[in-house]
């Protein structure tokens, strides 16, 4: 799996400079992930780049669905992300993982809530609670592995942090996973990438538009 590709020792050394508790990966095989909004419509994607656009690992890949509704990818857990500009959404599931949806606004599920796999989180905005940047309504979903809980209590950390120390270290790749029936794969540039639909091999290169069906 990934994260044991990463060295123990520059883990913990980047999770200690963001306050967070070193541990072992705990993260086991990807999940069976669905789009974190409802399938079968057209979604527009500005491709795979890293958390904050510019470097480093690529876990973030931002969606426009057509109905602006964001939806949790699998079953888990809410951790709501506090800032003074107001909160974002995370969702601990089984094995270690994490999702991200950065930029939501209206949100619709509170702290420690359990949710299902398409539960209505909000919908798609251009929402900086702890700062950094949006054009046009999209939540910016990332991936993440979390060695224990500890390490995911993100509590007023800026945006600027998360993106580039904690997504150094907890970051997981977009490219390679399966999302709603489709794999997709990183570009040599930032916002770029293919999306294949496994059912056809359909390919869309991204930015781009394509109807998100199973």
């Amino acid at each position: 799996m990934t994260v044991s590709l990463r060295a123990a020792g520059l883990a913990a050394a980047v999770l200690a400079a963001v306050g967070l508790l070193a541990a072992p990966a705990s993260a086991e095989s990807f999940p069976a992930l669905a789009f974190p909004f409802e399938a079968g419509q057209q979604a527009y994607s500005a491709g795979i780049h890293s958390d904050d656009g510019t470097g480093g690992v690529r876990n973030a890949i931002d969606f426009s669905p057509a109905d602006g509704t964001v939806r949790a990818a699998l079953a888990g857990t809410v951790r709501l992300q506090h800032c003074s500009g107001g909160d974002w959404v995370t969702v601990d599931h089984p094995g270690g993982w994490r999702t991200g949806y950065y930029h939501l606004e209206g949100i619709r599920v509170t702290d420690g809530e359990h949710v299902e796999a398409g539960t209505v989180l909000g919908s798609t905005g251009n929402a900086l609670p702890c700062g950094g940047s949006s054009t046009g309504a999209h939540v910016h979903f990332t991936l993440w592995t979390l060695p224990d809980a500890a390490a995911g209590d993100w509590d007023g950390v800026a945006f600027a942090r998360i993106s580039t120390a904690v997504a150094a270290a907890l970051g997981e790749p977009v490219d390679g996973k399966t999302l709603g029936g489709w794999r997709f794969a990183a570009g040599p540039e930032q916002y770029s990438g293919t999306a294949t639909h496994l059912a056809d091999g359909a390919v869309v290169r991204l930015p781009g538009r394509f109807r998100a069906t199973p």
